[in-house]
């Protein structure tokens, strides 16, 4: 039950809630088991999480992002879809916030060398 003196503006207010804008302290992110080794170095290197901080504003749980790793040395381009799992403190991203990773259950990713080959996949 919720006290009067913890009431502001007609609605509820969780004391461990962060304030509007706070910046999160941490944002764990997960990838798809079948992610190939090569993907996860790409995802897991300092320059790709500082490229989340840049580009992406706010994170909340559930939130998916389709992100471009790179290309790799087959000229194949690899998306792989990222979703928030947790965050700590406010949903705003910025320099200082930690990014980091857990694996999730496989999701049928396909991206390997095998992408070019007769055996890769045979999607249109």
């Amino acid at each position: 039950m919720t006290s009067e003196s913890d009431r502001h503006a007609g609605r509820s207010v969780s004391q461990s809630e962060p304030p509007a804008g706070a910046a999160a302290e941490r944002v764990v992110v997960s990838y798809p088991a079948d992610l190939s080794e090569w993907g996860r170095f790409q995802v897991e290197k300092p320059s790709f999480r500082a490229f989340l901080r840049k580009t992406r504003d706010a994170a909340r749980p559930g939130d998916v992002w389709e992100e471009f790793v790179g290309v790799g040395c087959c000229g194949n381009t690899l998306d792989v879809p990222l979703r928030v799992e947790r965050v700590d403190g406010g949903s705003r991203i910025d320099a200082d916030t930690e990014i980091d990773y857990e694996v999730r259950d496989a999701c049928g990713l396909e991206g390997s060398w095998r992408v070019q080959s007769k055996g890769g996949p045979s999607r249109a």
